[in-house]
């Protein structure tokens, strides 16, 4: 993985929740096509999605550079980013759509990254 400026890291990071708030949208559109829908608009499995980054130590200059463009690390030692696709409801399959996009974004800028979800 190359070195990026912190401008550079924002607009990774702009590229991937953008990338993850079209394909959150493109889900529930899809899902509603498919199903004709539901009264609450979603599919109804409520939990959580993330967006995981490994392999960066936070005193590295990558590291500092991502907690400067507002990620952190959670309690597994990776830069995480909860609900990338900012998904104002509570279903769990279209937040793991917009994780699954962001880390997308992330790997194709050579970093190591996963969408990782649980049920709540």
């Amino acid at each position: 993985m190359q070195n990026f400026t912190l401008d550079q890291i924002q607009d990774i990071v702009s590229e991937a929740r953008q990338a993850a708030k079209n394909a959150s949208q493109a889900y529930v559109d899809d899902w509603k096509a498919k199903t004709g829908g539901n009264e609450y608009g979603e599919p109804m499995y409520c939990g959580f999605a993330s967006t995981k980054i490994y392999g960066v130590k936070a005193s590295t200059k990558m590291g500092r550079a991502l907690k400067a463009a507002g990620i952190q690390k959670d309690y597994s030692g990776a830069f995480s980013i909860w609900n990338p696709g900012e998904w104002g409801g509570q279903s769990m399959d279209v937040k793991e759509a917009g994780a699954q996009a962001c880390a997308a974004v992330f790997n194709k800028y050579g970093f190591r990254a996963y969408m990782d979800s649980r049920a709540d």
